[in-house]
């Protein structure tokens, strides 16, 4: 058959057709060549249509779909029209994620000039290279949150409109890359003591860790994405858009607000009165936020899990912070040299051995920082967290005598 197919039918029944093929054994390329030459460009939601019916009249199992799941992605890769896909407002849940999958791609492609210049480096430098590639990698850990937003705020809305397969399948590869991720976090944290063993490693560990995270981003920006666009009305994806920032951005702070036409403001769920009522008082939201904007402290709040839940953003923070960094491990926001000693201080803070640990810098850009990070406990002494509080006092060192006139300083 040379001619090009234009019936959806047609097109649905074919591409059912070999991808039932692929799952028999066929080569992966011919088939994708076999699809190239009859259907030319597969509109997206005809690849979501058809892998829901694979499910739905039982031809593949959930589990078959996701291990053949990266082989759909390669014969499809290219094929895929997205020519009909609805226009993606800026600030739109859809728009963060597609600049997410930028910033991700930026560090993809450093990685890869990693990878490529480990021809280059001799057994000398390799410390220095495996410090590089651990520094990217624990760019690319960043991803989680973006997966998480996916199964917890877009997924369940798929699956009330009957949407069950794709996001599952999406789901386990999520857990697959994952899974990966930490694979080639542990080899990195090995001796490595040649190139020759990290070439090894490349391409063993870290490569597939890459590639996953490079399929995935087709998968969403090919076929996910588009498709959640068409199904969701403006009103679910306003919840998505109020409850994103509970979860975390990936590698980039977005800037836009959005709010549909004709959809109410309302409060995400999780921001209710009891949230920040007090056994010593209460706060309403804005009287909270201002607290924190005007603290002569820089406050910084992580979990039991040791994942950042909260930052203070005062305009004058000695360390910058953005809001990419809420739900990501501490130990990724450390550079990895010193990712030893954040792992000594939560060791001793859940084991109750220690409680505070300070430090300071002397001449921090001409400034004398002072940090200190406590355990955060509950009433029965149970681990709750660390707070990071960190201050400037620079003009603090200076002070002598007493002062008990009112004066201002002036700025």
């Amino acid at each position: 058959m040379s001619e090009l197919i234009n019936n959806s039918s047609q097109r649905k029944e074919l591409l059912r057709h070999l991808l039932l093929r692929l799952h028999e054994g066929e080569n992966p390329e011919v088939l994708r060549q076999r699809l190239i030459e009859v259907l030319r460009n597969i509109p997206y939601n005809e690849v979501v249509e058809v892998e829901q019916e694979l499910i739905s009249s039982n031809a593949l199992t959930e589990e078959e779909l996701l291990d053949f799941c990266d082989l759909h992605t390669a014969v499809l890769d290219g094929s895929i029209d997205l020519g009909g896909a609805r226009p993606v407002p800026a600030g739109h849940p859809v728009d963060t994620f597609k600049k997410e999958n930028r910033a991700l791609k930026d560090e993809l492609l450093k990685i890869a000039a990693l990878f490529n210049d480990v021809n280059n480096i001799n057994d000398r430098q390799l410390p220095g290279y495996i410090l590089q590639l651990r520094t990217l990698f624990n760019h690319l850990s960043d991803v989680d949150k973006h997966y998480k937003r996916k199964e917890y705020l877009l997924f369940p809305f798929l699956e009330k409109h009957l949407i069950t397969g794709p996001p599952k399948v999406m789901w386990g590869k999520h857990d697959e890359t994952r899974e990966l991720l930490k694979k080639a976090f542990a080899a990195l944290g090995s001796p490595l003591t040649s190139v020759e063993e990290m070439r090894s490693t490349i391409e063993h560990v870290l490569a597939p860790a890459v590639e996953m995270v490079e399929g995935m981003i087709m998968k969403e920006e090919e076929i996910l994405l588009p498709m959640a666009m068409d199904t969701l009305t403006d009103e679910e994806w306003y919840k998505i858009y109020q409850e994103t920032p509970e979860f975390g951005y990936c590698l980039f702070d977005p800037e836009d607000e959005w709010q549909p036409a004709g959809v109410s403001a309302k409060k995400p769920e999780y921001i209710t009165a009891d949230a920040i009522r007090l056994t010593s008082g209460a706060f309403d939201l804005a009287e909270l936020e201002a607290l924190f904007l005007h603290l002569p402290i820089d406050i910084t709040f992580v979990d039991k899990n040791d994942r950042v839940r909260f930052f203070s953003h005062s305009p004058n923070r000695v360390f910058e912070r953005n809001r990419s960094v809420i739900g990501r491990d501490v130990r990724m926001c450390h550079p990895p040299g010193s990712v030893h000693v954040v792992e000594q201080i939560l060791a001793d803070f859940k084991s109750g051995k220690e409680n505070r640990a300070i430090f300071w810098m002397s001449n921090f850009k001409g400034r004398f920082i002072h940090i200190e990070y406590s355990a955060v406990r509950g009433k029965e002494g149970e681990y709750l967290g660390v707070v990071e509080v960190t201050q400037d006092i620079t003009q603090l060192r200076r002070l002598e005598g007493d002062k008990r006139l009112l004066s201002y300083e002036q700025h």
